[in-house]
């Protein structure tokens, strides 16, 4: 339950932390409760979604989507995508890249970055019915946030904790974390309507792959960044394929 409550606390910006006092040891071993976390996150912007449907244009509804998770999170993995950004687009060496990814400036590469994820973010669910679109919500993010969990498993963590921003270095997953966190991630893939949207995940897994072996030949690891980075990523992938078999389809 403490790890359960470590996780929520660090992955949202509720008030989760005046239940109990969580020992730090319990933030160590969070990662595998990432994608429960995203039951969470993706209930509250769907019902959002839905809510705002009733009342506003389908546009507008989208965007309040948007804003709810934005402030559920308090922005932590596009503070992170726009950190990854800067930081490989702006470092040529391993200590480079880790020192521009620490500043808490924002770059040109982060900038541009975010205008184009929230555009593709915005623009892909509005192409969708909000029915659907709520649905693909329930199940983009715990199975992005379940397969972004596994970088841990792949790679070392490329600083210190003394140098971490968080000042925790996730431990990685036993064989228990690991169905934990692949049971949460996949489960809610249930939500997608036909078989057919199933296919989406095949790109993010791609994605995945790809992301982390850059981490593996640039940093030879991975940090806090790379995990909001590679979360986020996946996402639009997801929201890419479906919208396409949705496209195909119809």
């Amino acid at each position: 339950m403490f790890r359960i409550l470590a996780a929520l606390i660090f992955f949202t910006r509720l008030p989760f932390g005046r239940i109990t006092e969580v020992p730090k040891e319990y933030f160590k071993n969070i990662v595998s409760c990432w994608p429960l976390v995203g039951w969470f996150t993706a209930g509250i912007t769907a019902l959002v979604l839905y809510a705002c449907s009733l009342i506003f244009p389908a546009s507008i509804a989208v965007l309040l989507a948007i804003l709810s998770r934005i402030l559920l999170t308090g922005g932590l993995h596009e503070d992170g995508l726009a950190d990854f950004l800067d930081g490989f687009g702006g470092g040529t060496t391993k200590v480079r890249i880790l020192e521009i990814m620490k500043d808490s400036h924002i770059g040109t590469y982060g900038v541009t970055g975010l205008i184009f994820y929230f555009l593709l973010y915005y623009f892909l669910l509005s192409a969708l019915p909000i029915e659907l679109a709520g649905s693909v919500i329930l199940a983009a993010d715990p199975f992005c946030k379940g397969v972004t969990s596994m970088i841990i498993n792949r790679l070392p963590y490329a600083r210190s904790e003394e140098a971490s921003k968080a000042k925790v270095v996730y431990s990685r997953m036993s064989t228990g974390e690991l169905v934990f966190a692949l049971f949460c991630g996949l489960l809610p893939l249930l939500w997608l309507p036909q078989p057919s949207y199933l296919l989406a995940t095949i790109p993010v897994i791609v994605v995945w792959y790809l992301l982390t072996s850059i981490m593996k030949k640039k940093l030879q690891g991975y940090t806090g960044d790379c995990c909001g980075a590679t979360m986020l990523v996946c996402e639009i992938t997801f929201y890419l394929t479906i919208v396409l078999i949705y496209t195909v389809s119809y």
